[in-house]
């Protein structure tokens, strides 16, 4: 990836041209943003003849995540496809020098490291909408591993911001769960293998690994289904690649709301893209609720 020339500041507000990667046709281009006194960095890709009132999508990095937004996702390609704007937001770097959000890890906690990312988020997607003449209905969010965590604070926090969340391989914090009611139930989609080692299928109810303590996967997507109401279960498995994926699809919810959870067999803590589709997958939950 390479940097043009042109380099653009303003105010607290700047941007870098980059050349598109990841297979996208669009355009990739590298921000600063300030929201209560720290500086964050995010990269926006806007795919060729964007449309007016287009939908915004968020992709939140994993914990130490270093090449964002160079991961493969796989999100510009069905963007170009779609139709839709990406903004990849980059936590800053906590004590231990790691890109980071705040979700609720006990280290953050103990060594200074509460930050209001759900009000940046809130407060980046209004800029971009404005900005860039995006729709401020269509607004998601995903992420990987912590940013699927702050997918479900999003779901938690600014559930009357965002119409529906996905995580992969991310869990709910014992303490989100404890203190936190959404204000709407918003759809929710979930992507987690039962052999994951660090968001654990089963959950860390004591707190053995050091992140705090959070609660089991299938707890979790139970009870997100439960807050939309949802009334019935079909689940069916996707073709063969690598593991097995049973998706299970939680129907007929408030408002046609829908809770998606596709359960990676042997899966271990990854994006699953060497199991399914999980791009598209994602999209074709989020799609269901443009409006």
């Amino acid at each position: 990836m390479k940097r043009l020339l042109t380099l653009i500041c303003a105010l607290s507000l700047c941007s870098v041209v980059l050349a598109s990667d990841i297979n996208g046709t669009g355009t990739l281009t590298e921000h600063t943003f300030r929201h209560k006194g720290v500086e964050y960095t995010y990269y926006l890709y806007t795919p060729q003849h964007l449309k007016a009132d287009a939908p915004l999508l968020m992709v939140f990095h994993g914990y130490n995540s270093k090449n964002i937004p160079s991961i493969p996702y796989g999100f510009q390609p069905v963007a170009d496809r779609e139709g839709f704007a990406i903004c990849y937001p980059r936590g800053p770097k906590d004590h231990k020098g790691k890109p980071y959000w705040f979700v609720g890890y006990q280290f953050h906690i103990e060594n200074g490291g509460v930050r209001d990312d759900v009000g940046f988020a809130i407060r980046l997607a209004k800029y971009l909408q404005k900005e860039y003449n995006l729709s401020k209905r269509n607004l998601f969010a995903t992420g990987h591993s912590n940013g699927g965590a702050m997918s479900y604070m999003l779901a938690y926090k600014a559930s009357d911001t965002f119409r529906a969340v996905a995580s992969v391989s991310g869990h709910i914090m014992e303490c989100m769960y404890r203190s936190l009611k959404p204000v709407n139930a918003i759809p929710l989609m979930e992507v987690h293998g039962t052999e994951d080692a660090l968001s654990r299928w089963n959950g860390d109810p004591y707190n053995a690994d050091g992140w705090g303590a959070d609660i089991a996967t299938p707890r979790a997507i139970g009870l997100w289904a439960a807050k939309n109401r949802c009334t019935h279960e079909k689940t069916d498995t996707l073709p063969l690649r690598r593991n097995r994926v049973i998706a299970h699809r939680y129907i007929n919810g408030t408002g046609g709301n829908q809770v998606w959870f596709y359960e990676v067999v042997g899966g271990k803590h990854s994006w699953a893209s060497d199991d399914m589709d999980t791009a598209d997958e994602i999209w074709k939950f989020f799609s269901l609720y443009i409006k």
